[in-house]
């Protein structure tokens, strides 16, 4: 950062403490359509000869991102903490149920209820019992009833991860935040097309809305509040 620029992330930055009980994990577009290097966005980057475009991506997810989702998801279902599983795409043939904007890329990728490329990848696969939510904008809280149910369920904090940073992840923290929820971005649980993306992001993010986090670090500090409080019901 330059010096001529201020430090809007240490000057007016949010900065709070998990509180298990009240924390959820979303895990957000995790599928075979824009989460797998042989389908969906992966699978029209071969057909196109531009395999490269997504090298970047693929290699993070297969690499950095799910690993550290199956981390984040152990965690969470050990310790009987919320998971909300985050899909994104149609539920209808036609893909009419999205706006304009959207379909387009939906349908290049077939992205659609009734097709492989809508399911979530097998090794993060929701348990039975997890909530599964699929939106049709960027953010799930302009497409689903997420709000409703994390308030019901008493949910003041909320960790995101997933694809892409700087697009469905993002749109869906800052919404998250703006709702009140006290919102972190998980930066090694996260890919976007390029690292310029993904880094931007987090970084636009961490200024006023939320806290950047990595998976570690996300664990321990729910870790520290379960050991100052070991009657919480876990």
């Amino acid at each position: 950062m330059s010096k001529d620029q201020p430090d809007y992330a240490s000057l007016f930055g949010q900065r709070f403490e998990l509180v298990p009980e009240e924390t959820a994990l979303m895990i957000i577009d995790m599928q075979y359509a824009s989460a797998h290097r042989k389908t969906g966005l992966g699978r029209l980057l071969s057909e196109r000869g531009q395999e490269t475009a997504g090298q970047y991506r693929f290699d993070r997810i297969e690499q950095v991102v799910v690993p550290h989702i199956q981390k984040l998801l152990a965690f969470f279902r050990e310790s009987r903490l919320r998971v909300v599983h985050v899909t994104n795409g149609s539920e209808m043939p036609d893909y009419s149920d999205l706006l304009p904007q959207r379909r387009r890329f939906a349908q290049s990728v077939r992205n659609t209820a009734s097709n492989r490329e809508h399911d979530i990848l097998d090794e993060l696969k929701p348990l039975p019992g997890e909530l599964c939510v699929n939106k049709r904008t960027m953010s799930a809280f302009n497409s689903t009833g997420i709000d409703r149910v994390l308030r019901a369920e008493g949910v003041r904090y909320v960790l995101t991860c997933g694809v892409s940073t700087n697009s469905c992840v993002v749109g869906t923290a800052r919404d998250a935040a703006e709702y009140g929820y006290n919102t972190v971005m998980i930066d090694d649980a996260c890919a976007a097309a390029a690292r310029t993306y993904h880094d931007a992001t987090l970084q636009n993010f961490e200024r006023l809305l939320g806290m950047v986090m990595n998976t570690d670090d996300a664990i321990a500090a729910l870790q520290a509040r379960f050991r100052e409080s070991p009657t919480v019901d876990r």
